[in-house]
């Protein structure tokens, strides 16, 4: 099988407080069968298996009407503790979520309740990280598996998203986000601070779960109601790596990039083959932040991967940038760019936060250590020389 297995798995509404041990209760035998049919999967086929996990958040469905700040915070919970779980899950069965031999997990957030409603007639977004439930049903993705979970919950939302499916198959939408043309939005929102410009930093070496949640928080906390966003991704350039463990191990800029753009695209790209793609654009120019591919989406959303060579990268020398994301053991280059931005008497940035995701709950030593050997490029690139050397 040359072809990845393409997995799809829908999950119910989290407990609130969505500790571990409750998300456990609830997702935890259905999210082990999964990622083991996934693993076995991605042992016949040279590409990753996907997993793409439909996540139900029920305060995302009145996302038209809350500015998206100040749902980020919830949000981000919810979302770094099912990626825990994900990790603490695959560290104890040794399943692969880490490289290209394992599975390829993207939580997609679904703005659903069981109280949600849709429109068939409706015409809804192809563009994420936040989708309703009939945009994704629409969405044409190849998935060759679907599950859900089995209680109640479960099966009331999988039975909302047979509905939707059935409902996208008897309508076919030809309409497409125009260029230039902001998004309506069904209800007013809230005066509050929003962002049409927001950047994360980062080696994003061999792409792994930590990288996946700073990144879909930070599309998340873009606004991109307006013509036009931008998503600002700085990437450590290649010199500045030579120094780091199993350096031999470190993928270049080029395939750092392209592995964001990838993940970037998973969780934002939901149009159909015939609409229109993103048109792509690498830049070369002297000077600091000169190489950068840009890739712009037809709804006016730009990604702009820049290699950077110090530790700010674009924050200091674009304005217009007004909301920088990090995880929380990085708070201290976040201070550090914004004593930048004063001397220069521009604004602060916005400083979002993600979650550290730690092994606390891990039932044994190797299992410690096999959950961080998912969370760190520099025990991935251990783990693939030590591979490379027993060959």
């Amino acid at each position: 099988m040359d072809d990845a297995a393409s997995f799809l798995l829908l999950l119910p509404p989290p407990p609130s407080p969505p500790t571990i041990p409750t998300l456990k209760e609830l997702y935890g035998d259905t999210l082990t069968q999964v990622l083991k049919e996934a693993d076995l999967a991605s042992k016949d086929s040279v590409q990753p298996s996907v997993l793409d996990i439909a996540l139900a958040i029920p305060h995302l469905a009145a996302q038209s009407a809350i500015p998206r700040s100040e749902l980020y915070a919830p949000t981000q919970t919810i979302l770094a503790a099912v990626y825990k779980l994900i990790c603490l899950i695959a560290a104890q069965e040794q399943i692969n979520v880490e490289d290209a031999d394992g599975v390829d997990v993207r939580i997609l957030p679904v703005a659903w309740s069981p109280q949600s409603t849709f429109d068939a007639s409706a015409c809804n977004t192809s563009y994420g990280p936040v989708l309703d439930l009939q945009s994704l049903a629409a969405s044409q993705r190849p998935w060759q598996y679907a599950f859900g979970v089995e209680n109640d919950q479960g099966e009331v939302f999988v039975r909302a998203f047979v509905a939707a499916k059935q409902a996208a198959a008897n309508h076919h939408c030809d309409c497409h986000p125009t260029p230039g043309k902001p998004k309506s939005a069904s209800t007013p929102r809230l005066s509050a601070k929003e962002h049409h410009h927001v950047a994360v930093g980062g080696t994003f070496d061999h792409l792994h779960i930590g990288h996946k949640l700073l990144l879909t928080m930070t599309a998340f906390a873009l606004d991109q109601t307006q013509s036009e966003s931008i998503m600002t991704v700085g990437i450590t350039g290649d010199e500045l790596l030579k120094n780091k463990k199993y350096a031999e191990q470190l993928e270049s800029w080029s395939d750092r990039q392209r592995s964001v753009h990838r993940f970037l695209d998973a969780i934002l790209n939901f149009a159909s083959p015939e609409a229109a793609q993103p048109v792509m654009q690498e830049i070369k120019e002297p000077g600091p932040n000169g190489h950068a591919v840009n890739i712009k989406y037809p709804n006016g959303l730009n990604i702009r991967c820049v290699e950077i060579w110090d530790p700010f990268g674009p924050t200091i020398t674009e304005k217009d940038i007004s909301a920088l994301i990090i995880s929380a053991e990085t708070r201290a280059g976040g201070s550090a760019v914004n004593d930048k931005r004063t001397e220069n008497g521009w604004s602060a940035l916005d400083v979002l936060e993600v979650d550290v995701l730690d092994s606390k709950e891990t039932s044994s030593p190797a299992s410690q250590q096999n959950f961080e050997g998912k969370l760190s490029s520099t025990e991935i690139r251990k783990k693939r020389a030590q591979k490379t050397a027993s060959l």
